[in-house]
Order: structure tokens, then sequence, then C-alpha cells
């Protein structure tokens, strides 16, 4: 069988395009090379790519709609361009939300970075329905940014006044290894189990705004059972890590939603740190409330992984496991 091969030449805009190429496209050509299995070169102010037909038309396609973003005011990034082709390598995910709808979906905190985009189609669909549901379940690996995003979301809220506060909570349960006896007060015990909110949120703001916010008790860092009698009004509340909850605590935590509030729960059903015999409270509860129709339900999985690329292979291989051990 003969494989037709071309070649396709993009002429760039170099007044107004020269920091895409520069910025993004360049430290991506190896990556766009591998994924789509195309040579990409760039001489003058013409972009070439050489390749397979159907293959140089997927990432002729995926350079236009980079240059489409990037003509609608978008800065892109080598790291941004590096997530694009990782979605439409993977195939199901990355085909079905134009890539400007990703880029231009961004939540506006003030990150020290820059803005905070999704980078899959079910990242995006869980923004969505952030906003648009008070009860939210992001469900799937870690790495798939269910905390961090929620978090943007909260923080952007906060920010726009729409809520006046912010509460992050935790169950304080021990991932697999005794620490034994903790040195010093209750605030100092249970830091160590909260420590991934306050990275996630020290990402979103400047950590002397962050640490103003806190003394004020405009946004509260705690463990989960210092939620029990509470009712949590005008604000945005975030379980964290919600596969350690037992049934008792899941119950008690959905019940504290007051007015003019909204919750996202996020959890990994693979990793359950409960002891042996107890029933993970947010299983039960994605059980439970299937039937309510003003929840929403979100579920990643490996493809939605935004840390090293590493971080998916790893997953793959441990789930190819878990598999083989079942059918034994």
């Amino acid at each position: 069988m003969v494989v037709e091969t071309v070649t396709v030449q993009i002429t760039i805009d170099i007044d107004k395009e020269l920091g895409l190429v520069t910025e993004g496209l360049l430290p991506a050509f190896k990556l766009i090379e591998e994924s789509l299995g195309v040579s990409v070169s760039f001489r003058g102010d013409k972009l070439f790519i050489q390749g397979e037909k159907a293959h140089v038309k997927k990432a002729e396609e995926l350079i236009e709609e980079l240059r489409q973003v990037n003509r609608q005011g978008y800065i892109l990034k080598g790291e941004d361009i590096k997530e694009a082709v990782r979605a439409r390598a993977a195939g199901g995910n990355g085909h079905k939300t134009p890539l400007d709808d990703l880029f231009t979906g961004h939540i506006e905190v003030p990150s020290r970075k820059r803005l905070i985009i999704p980078k899959t189609d079910v990242q995006r669909e869980y923004i969505e329905a952030i906003k648009t549901h008070d009860m939210v379940f992001g469900i799937g690996p870690a790495g798939t940014g269910k905390t961090y995003l929620a978090m943007a979301v909260a923080v952007s809220a906060l920010l726009k006044k729409e809520v006046s506060r912010i509460v992050l909570a935790r169950p304080a349960v021990e991932a697999g290894e005794k620490l034994g006896f903790l040195p010093g007060d209750i605030a100092e015990k249970v830091n160590p189990y909260l420590r991934p909110l306050y990275d996630a949120l020290f990402d979103m703001m400047e950590t002397e705004k962050a640490m103003r916010f806190i003394e004020k008790g405009t946004i509260e860092v705690a463990p989960l059972a210092f939620m029990r009698g509470r009712t949590l009004n005008d604000a945005f509340v975030i379980l964290d890590e919600a596969q350690n909850t037992t049934s008792e605590q899941m119950k008690m935590y959905l019940t504290r939603l007051g007015y003019n509030s909204k919750t996202v729960i996020t959890g990994d059903v693979t990793q359950i740190d409960l002891p042996y015999g107890r029933v993970s409270g947010l299983i039960e509860a994605e059980r439970i409330l299937k039937g309510i129709r003003d929840i929403k339900v979100v579920y990643f999985t490996e493809k939605d992984v935004v840390r090293h690329k590493l971080v998916q292979e790893i997953l793959k291989a441990y789930e190819r496991y878990e598999k083989r051990k079942t059918k034994a």
C-alpha cells in the first residue's frame, strides 16, 4: 500500500505572530512531530509540515486553531500548545471542543503566573458545571485539576463578590502511613493534612493577600470535623479528598450548605485510605444522589492528567494491573 506524502506551507505574519512561533510553536515542534507523525520546520515567514496526508491535515488544523486563539488576544505559551497537542493525540477527549473554547474559557484570578485555563474538554465541562450548579462532584485520578480548578473558580467568585467567603475542608486521614503524635496546638496538628489546599490557594494569589483573607476568616481552611453543627451561608465550599470521608461525615457535610452557597466535592475512588471495612462516603453519595437533577457529577480520566506526561503512563499501568488482578 502506497502512502501519500504531502507538504503544506503556512505563511506566518511575522509582525503579529512571531511571539506565537518563538514562545509556543518552536518549543512544541518535537511534540507535534511525535504525536501527529509529521515533520515541522520554520524558515523565514514560512511554516512547513510534511508527512502522510491525513496526519499533515491534523497538524495543519491544530496550528490554524492555535493561530486563531492567538489572534483573539490570548498569549499562548509552550505549555499551552503542548496540552493542545496532547488533547489532539488523546483522540476522544481532544476533538469535541475547539481549542479557542478551551483557551478563552479562562478563569480570572490574580495569579502570579497568568490566566488559568481548562486544558481538556472534561476540565471545561467541570468549570461550566461549577458555575451553573450549586453542588458538583469531581471524581477522577490525581493530577486532573479537580481541586485546583475548583479553587480558581472559588477565588474568582470571592473577588467578584459573588460570595463573601471560601471554606476549604479535607478529612484528616493518613495516606497509608502512621504519623504518630504530632506536636503543637490543634492548628499545627492538622496543618500537614491541609497543606495541599494551601498550596493551591497560594498559587492563585499573592501569599500576603491570601494570609490576610485567612486571618480575617474570609478564607477558612479546616479539617472536615470542624464542619459539624455549622450552616454555611453565602460561601463557596470545597471538600477535597472526599473518598476518605465516612458515610456519616459525608451526610453531615452535604447538609451544611446554606443560602447563596455552592460546594464542590472532589475525590479519587482509587485512593481510599479509610480503615479496612469502612465505606467511602464519596462512593455512597455518588450512588444515593444519582437521581437529583441539580447535582452534577463530572468524571475525569487519565487523559485529563495535566502533570508530567509520565503520570498518565503510570495511571494506565496501574489500571491494567488492577484489571489483571481482578480477573485472577
